[in-house]
């Protein structure tokens, strides 16, 4: 019987050492990415910076307590998006499934690849060296039988807090060790055990993988409930038979931002609109797919969200049709009692084809199609080349520059 072999990749500090490749200045200095306001959150953290207790997903203030010397860079998700599809591209060199989990990790199914690339170690050696090769980028990569002890021997392969590329980055379980690679760790670890049902467990005595392992099953579906008692009690017990499943199908593309103070100017709000409809037509040409409905998000000081949609007759991928169809959806709701995040979001996904896809899409938003040159089409994807040589502010939307809601196009 054939065991599986499942290897996970997750790139070091990915966004951060992304900017320290663009940043090269930067290098040795404690870096974030992330918002620098008030109301900023820490997306990603170099090495350098976690030395002083800085983490992804802390308040950017938080950050700065722990370190003055702390250097912001604003994110650049159109760069990410760039370079993880070349980081997958790499992958799927070495594995003919994969599972891109984010942009930055990724499942590969490397059953039976020994006997082209050899032995677990050689091909996660290679792998993580090529990506240092092509990229210039770290990475970290466990193998196992099954996605949760590979995900966690990735883990366990990260560099300590100072270093980048400083361990060996590689971490293979035998199958014969995995109860004992499992049972070790605390119960937070496994997959759907959060704050909450993390709290339950230790009620119940449980704070290790192994306690969970002995716990009776009957009682913990009891306390969790049926599916989340035996779910966690399966995966203690190193029972996990999920699948590497390539390309999983992209549901939804989105882009929203916080704002360091409440936004009160519908025209303000409009120029932000424009920005973040750009991004999503780009993310949404780079993956092929045109999006049939328009989301709306918008946070209000009070914390509380209102959503808005609209369904276009034809989808699109031009950011324009998704920020005139948003900008409508913000008319109607009064803006002046504080935004304080908004967001734009494309679904109803299907693949792009069709040359009457840009003409349908902007009458159904009540533009003539006369309106704009023909070739539009031809121009995104010219702009779309321009910003990945140059930078995400090569071209920005005319909207932004002009600050005249009426403009658009870039």
């Amino acid at each position: 019987m054939t065991i599986r072999r499942i290897l996970h990749v997750d790139m070091d500090a990915f966004f951060a050492s992304v900017e320290l490749l663009r940043h090269p200045e930067l290098a040795g200095l404690p870096v974030v990415v992330g918002g620098a306001g008030d109301r900023g959150v820490v997306a990603a953290a170099s090495y350098a910076a976690r030395v002083y207790g800085v983490r992804s997903a802390m308040a950017t203030i938080r950050a700065r307590r722990l370190c003055p010397e702390l250097v912001v860079v604003a994110p650049d998700h159109a760069h990410y998006s760039a370079v993880s599809s070349r980081i997958m591209d790499c992958c799927r060199e070495f594995a003919p499934v994969v599972e891109p989990l984010s942009l930055d990790e990724a499942f590969l199914d490397i059953t039976g690849a020994q006997r082209l690339l050899g032995p677990d170690e050689s091909i996660a050696t290679a792998l993580r060296q090529r990506l240092w090769d092509r990229e210039g980028l770290w990475s970290s990569v466990g193998v196992a039988s099954t996605k949760l002890v590979a995900k966690l021997a990735s883990e366990a392969a990260k560099p300590a807090p100072g270093l980048s590329g400083g361990s060996s980055g590689v971490c293979i379980v035998d199958p014969a060790d995995e109860l004992e690679f499992l049972w070790d760790r605390p119960v937070s670890d496994l997959w759907g055990v959060g704050p909450v049902t993390g709290d339950r467990l230790r009620a119940l005595g449980v704070s290790t993988v192994a306690d969970l392992a002995r716990f009776p099953r009957a009682a913990l579906e009891s306390h969790l409930g049926a599916g989340l008692g035996r779910q966690l009690h399966d995966l203690a017990n190193g029972r996990d038979d999920r699948p590497v499943v390539a390309d999983a199908e992209v549901r939804s593309i989105s882009h929203e931002e916080t704002f360091g103070s409440d936004l009160t100017v519908i025209g303000d709000l409009r120029a932000e609109l424009v920005v973040m409809a750009e991004k999503v037509g780009r993310r949404a040409r780079r993956r092929g797919l045109v999006g049939r409905t328009v989301h709306l998000k918008v946070r209000w000081s009070d914390l509380v969200i209102t959503t808005r949609s609209r369904t276009l007759a034809v989808g699109t991928d031009d950011g324009l049709v998704v920020a005139r169809v948003a900008t409508e959806l913000l008319g109607s709701l009064p803006v002046e009692r504080g935004v304080r995040l908004v967001g734009v979001g494309l679904s109803s996904l299907g693949p792009a084809g069709g040359s009457s896809q840009l003409e349908l899409s902007l009458s159904d938003v009540g533009t003539p199609a006369g309106e704009l040159p023909n070739g539009r089409g031809a121009a995104l994807r010219a702009a779309d080349e321009v910003r990945e040589r140059f930078g995400e502010e090569a071209i920005a939307p005319l909207r932004r520059r002009t600050g005249d809601p009426s403009q658009g196009g870039t």
